[in-house]
């Protein structure tokens, strides 16, 4: 044998083959791991990020609530005729069309308003007592506090409750609401 000869041609091992020891598997299977770990900062980034976004959007979300009481079990229902509802009260009909209708028992004959702004308008005069052209007001005091609201079925959600925030608005202090199944 030659001296220069290598252990690893002794041990009938390739030159070209490099001896391998216990620890480098570990050191590799470790960085095997490393590399295949997600790297979860985005994740967490995009996360706050849609919490956020909710979080605001829900905020301009909130509607306005109408403030019902509840009813006491001890009273009875009573039964009202139409014509007991609409004396002394702005009536406010809204049709199949989503028309609005105003009156007021003060004014000679029901208005038709043509758009939401208008029947705004003619509520805010029935409350005042004014006449709906702009004329002078009535005696002091002659406003109205009550109003009611008559709904067709086939009318739209978003227009009755236009009208029923119309009435609190103008500062109406009892807003009734009546569904009826036939148009005006």
């Amino acid at each position: 044998m030659d001296p220069s000869s290598s252990s690893a041609e002794l041990s009938g091992v390739h030159p070209s083959t490099k001896v391998r020891h216990p620890g480098d598997t570990w050191k590799r299977a470790r960085a095997q791991q490393e590399e295949d770990d997600l790297d979860m900062t985005p994740m967490v980034d995009v996360t706050f990020l849609l919490l956020i976004f909710f979080m605001i959007t829900a905020a301009f979300a909130l509607q306005k609530a109408i403030a019902v009481p509840p009813v006491e079990e001890e009273e009875e229902a009573t039964a009202m005729s139409m014509d007991d509802l609409e004396d002394d009260s702005i009536v406010v009909r809204v049709d199949g069309d989503n028309v609005y209708w105003v009156i007021c028992p003060a004014w000679p004959e029901e208005e038709r308003a043509v758009s939401k702004q208008d029947m705004r308008n003619l509520v805010r005069a029935a409350r005042q007592g004014v006449a709906p052209s702009g004329g002078a007001a009535a005696a002091a005091g002659s406003g109205y506090a009550k109003m009611l609201v008559q709904a067709s079925g086939d009318a739209t959600h978003e227009f009755v409750v236009a009208a029923l925030d119309a009435g609190s608005g103008a500062g109406v202090e009892e807003i009734r609401l009546v569904g009826v199944e036939d148009d005006f």
